[in-house]
């Protein structure tokens, strides 16, 4: 059985339990950083699940999301480089085990701040390229921290609030498709975020 697909499952074992919304906080926090399942389809079950709720729980996962890229922020800012300009054995760590963050990716992203700081940020917080590809190497080339938390805000929170408002005014029958067409939306998603990761390997 495919790995990601186990995880996913698991994301969305979450949504019928009381814990639902503090697991929807991490995972979007830990997806920012290191996690390799975004939080999207516990977002659209939570809110499918409670739809007068929706605008609660996109406003945990943009928060927990925006943390987690600050987190990575943090990793690529203080815990990339030894004292003596090495590699950590965290970014080593990153680049065998992360999907999708290799070398030569990174050093791409890297060239992309120097004179589109803001719109690689939000780029990547919008859409289904890795963000926390971009929140660590966000660190490690020290963009201005006001800067990508504003990109982030904007971008993250963007995405969830489109995710939440259709679900508020099209939940029903979007409700009754995703009862019916379950299976095939999560293979197809899970689809979308792999290709995501050999598109940013093209882009960058």
């Amino acid at each position: 059985m495919n790995p990601l697909k186990n995880l996913y499952d698991w994301v969305l074992s979450w949504a019928e339990s009381i814990y639902g919304t503090l697991i929807l906080f991490l995972v979007a926090f830990a997806e920012s950083s290191f996690f390799p399942v975004p939080a999207d389809p516990l977002l659209m079950a939570l809110c499918l699940g409670k739809i007068n709720r929706s605008m609660y729980y996109v406003f945990m996962c943009s928060l927990g999301s925006v943390l987690g890229g600050i987190f990575g922020f943090i990793i690529g800012y203080f815990l990339w480089y030894t004292p003596g300009g090495e590699l950590t054995r965290i970014a080593d760590f990153f680049f065998a085990i992360i999907p999708g963050f290799t070398k030569e990716v990174f050093d791409n992203v890297g060239a992309q701040y120097d004179a589109h700081n803001f719109l690689v940020i939000f780029t990547a917080a919008f859409t289904p390229i890795p963000y926390k590809v971009f929140s660590i190497t966000a660190g490690v080339f020290q963009i201005n921290l006001p800067i990508f938390i504003i990109a982030s805000i904007l971008g993250r929170g963007g995405r969830f609030l489109i995710i939440g408002l259709l679900i508020m005014f099209f939940g029903e029958p979007i409700k009754k498709m995703m009862d019916k067409h379950f299976n095939t939306f999560i293979i197809v998603l899970t689809l979308i975020f792999a290709l995501s990761y050999l598109l940013i390997g093209y882009l960058f």
